[in-house]
C-alpha cells in the first residue's frame, strides 16, 4: 500500500468568494470541521501515514487547523508556493518534500472516499504512470468528461457539455513521481489540460482508470459549497448553524449555512444563504441565494456589492444534492 499524499490546498478560491477572503478554501467548515481536516481525517482510515500540503492563500487558517497533523494520526508536512504553479507544478515542486517514487494527489475542495487500498493495487498491477479514480458523470454540463477504452486506459479528456456518456474525475489519483519529467520546478503547468495530454500522446498506456462508485461532494462554488453542508449535516430542509450564535426568535433561517460568532437581528430572512464569521446581521434585513461576510474596508469584486459594512456576494444555479 502507498502510504504518501499531496493534497492540493494552495488555490485562491476565486468561485468561492467572499468567504475564501477570511479562509483559505481547504479551511472552510462544513459538518462543524474544516474541508482539510475531514480529508486528512478520511486518508488517515484509509493507511495515509505522511502528507504534505501545499500552501499559497491564507496559509495560516489551514496550518492554525492541522499543524503537524499529530492529533489526526497522521505527519504533516507543507510545501509553499510564492506563486501557484497549477495542479502539475504544485506537485512538481512538491517533490523534494515528499521524497517518494510514487504518491497519491489529492483535491483540496472535495469529499470522496475511494478504496485506496485497492487503487493502489490496480496501479501497481498496470504499469501506468497515473492512475486516476473516477466515477459516471453526474452532470455533464457542469463537468468535463473523462472517456476511457475497454482496457481501463484514460484516452482523453473532453470539455463539459459534452454529449457522449464518459467518466468524471474525483480529485483523487496515483502517481509516479518521473511523470512530472517533462517540465521545470517553479514553471506553472496543469495536469489534465496539458501534462496529461502529453502523457498519453507519448504513451496510450500512460493513464489508467479506477473507475468506481464513490460519494462525491463538490466544495468548488458557492451553490456547491452551500449544497454539499446541508446534505452532510442531515439538515437538507433546514439550516446549518455554527457555534456560539445570535439569533432573533422572530428570524426566518431557510436552507443556509450560519458559520461561527454570527448574530443574526429581529425580522431579517435569509433563504438559501451562507453567513461568514463574525457577521452581524441588522434587524428587517432580507438575503436570498447571497454569501455574506464581513467588508472590513476591501473592496467589491466581480459581482459582489457592499451593504454597511458587509460584502455580499448573489449566486444563481443551487443544485440542492440528493
Amino acid at each position: 500500500m502507498d502510504n504518501k499524499a499531496l493534497v492540493l490546498t494552495a488555490g485562491i478560491g476565486t468561485r468561492l468568494r467572499p468567504l475564501t477572503l477570511d479562509r483559505a478554501k481547504a479551511a472552510l467548515p462544513v459538518s462543524g470541521e474544516p474541508l482539510i481536516r475531514q480529508i486528512l481525517l478520511w486518508l488517515h482510515t484509509q493507511s495515509i501515514d505522511e502528507t504534505v500540503l501545499n500552501l499559497h492563500h491564507r496559509p495560516e487558517t489551514i496550518t492554525q487547523e492541522i499543524g503537524d497533523g499529530g492529533d489526526i494520526g497522521l505527519r504533516v508536512r507543507y510545501s509553499w508556493e510564492p506563486n501557484l504553479l497549477g495542479s502539475a507544478g504544485g506537485p512538481k515542486h512538491a517533490l523534494g518534500i515528499l521524497s517518494s517514487e510514487r504518491f497519491f494527489i489529492i483535491n483540496g475542495d472535495i469529499l470522496t472516499d475511494p478504496n485506496l487500498k485497492d487503487m493502489s493495487e490496480l496501479h501497481r498491477q498496470s504499469g501506468a504512470l497515473v492512475t486516476m479514480a473516477l466515477i459516471e458523470n453526474p452532470d455533464p454540463d457542469r463537468y468535463g468528461s473523462v472517456n476511457v477504452d475497454h482496457d481501463g486506459w484514460i484516452t482523453n479528456f473532453m470539455p463539459k457539455g459534452t454529449t457522449t456518456p464518459g467518466h468524471h474525475f474525483i480529485g483523487v489519483q496515483l502517481v509516479e513521481a518521473k511523470a512530472f519529467e517533462g517540465f521545470s520546478d517553479g514553471e506553472i503547468f496543469e495536469s489534465v489540460s496539458e501534462l496529461y495530454p502529453r502523457l498519453i500522446e507519448r504513451n496510450s498506456r500512460a493513464i489508467h482508470a479506477f473507475i468506481c462508485k464513490s460519494k462525491f461532494y463538490d466544495i468548488g462554488t458557492l451553490s456547491d459549497y452551500l449544497s454539499t453542508c446541508l446534505s452532510l449535516s442531515g439538515e437538507k430542509e433546514s439550516t446549518v448553524i455554527g457555534s456560539r450564535p445570535q439569533i432573533a426568535s422572530d428570524a426566518q433561517l431557510v436552507r443556509s449555512v450560519i458559520l461561527d460568532n454570527v448574530k443574526i437581528g429581529s425580522k431579517c430572512e435569509l433563504v438559501e444563504s451562507i453567513v461568514g464569521d463574525g457577521v452581524q446581521i441588522p434587524d428587517g434585513t432580507q438575503f436570498s441565494r447571497s454569501a455574506i461576510v464581513k467588508a472590513k474596508n476591501r473592496a467589491p469584486g466581480p459581482d459582489e456589492y457592499l451593504k454597511g459594512d458587509l460584502l455580499i456576494r448573489p449566486f444563481e444555479n443551487f443544485h440542492p444534492t440528493d
